[in-house]
């Protein structure tokens, strides 16, 4: 049986908003487990110059100095992504990409947003008709159906390994894996085709999609593809725990102004929450969420 290691507080993200929640809530003396990896934020190499005091800084700097000061306070931090949360009666189960279990009391999602599309032909003409980017969303869907899942990190690794529950045949389809050893060893034994070192150059259909073209010529037969680029994502995470999505456009979690979710002991904080995408509001709303989940947990 998985070893479960038990925190007050997990965190999923290590970008601004992430390591200014995992600050503030270790602050208040909870225990903090912060999962992400600091190079997946979008602050990561960027240049910081409407922060406040700060101008003219490497995004890359200001993360590792988050880090620092969030550990200075207590918290760990393990790089690695989460590809489940699990509602119990007593709190949350976390599944990382390793397997890896740990317990919560409460959750603050900050994990950002993904701004990777693969800007084929094609893709925006069969979004919905074939062209999904979130496997636990849409995998019923394919139902005994030959299905392509795009990507190179865990949320593409896993949600290939998901589609064999319901595709009568997988392929996935990277430049190169970016994934644990643990994960790449299980699509290894899989029945996953992988096809690594190719590209998607097109995605054709008639009213639905109904196959793909890779940069070497060759076409794949598919009825579904599934664009998964980097971790798993605020949508997919949300989507298991029944956490409600803006009703506007239904891309970012609804908070209200304690970052609190309708998912009581679930908070959320940064980019995911909408815009604007500024350090400025992802660390407010860090600093927010931490302090309110600090609460929480101690309220119970």
């Amino acid at each position: 049986m998985t070893h479960l290691e038990h925190y007050d507080v997990i965190i999923i993200g290590a970008g601004p908003a992430g390591l200014q929640a995992a600050i503030h809530a270790s602050r208040r003396k909870v225990s903090v487990l912060v999962l992400g990896k600091l190079h997946h934020s979008s602050a990561h190499k960027a240049h910081i110059e409407n922060y406040c005091c700060i101008d003219g800084h490497h995004g890359t700097e200001l993360l590792k100095q988050g880090k620092i000061k969030a550990e200075e306070y207590g918290a760990r931090f393990l790089e690695e992504d989460v590809i489940e949360i699990v509602q119990k009666e007593d709190g949350f189960i976390v599944k990382t990409e390793t397997e890896k279990l740990f317990h919560a009391k409460a959750i603050i999602l900050a994990m950002g947003i993904s701004r990777n599309r693969l800007g084929v032909k094609g893709e925006k003409e069969y979004v919905g008709k074939g062209v999904s980017y979130c496997v636990d969303c849409d995998a019923p869907l394919y139902r005994g159906e030959p299905v392509a899942v795009v990507g190179s990190g865990s949320a593409a690794v896993s949600g290939a390994l998901t589609m064999l529950f319901y595709a009568s045949e997988v392929y996935l389809i990277c430049e190169k894996l970016d994934v644990s050893e643990y994960l790449a060893e299980k699509l290894k034994e899989s029945a996953v085709h992988l096809l690594q070192g190719r590209k998607v150059v097109e995605i054709v259909g008639n009213e639905f999609v109904n196959g793909l073209v890779l940069d070497d010529g060759r076409r794949l037969a598919v009825k579904g593809v599934f664009i998964e680029l980097g971790a798993k994502g605020a949508i997919e995470l949300a989507a298991t725990l029944g956490v409600a999505l803006d009703p506007e456009n239904m891309k970012y979690i609804a908070t209200n102004k304690k970052q609190e979710t309708n998912i009581p002991g679930v908070y959320a904080a940064g980019d995911i929450c909408g815009p604007p995408f500024q350090v400025a509001k992802a660390v407010g709303e860090g600093c927010i969420a931490g302090l309110e989940a600090a609460s929480y947990v101690k309220r119970r």
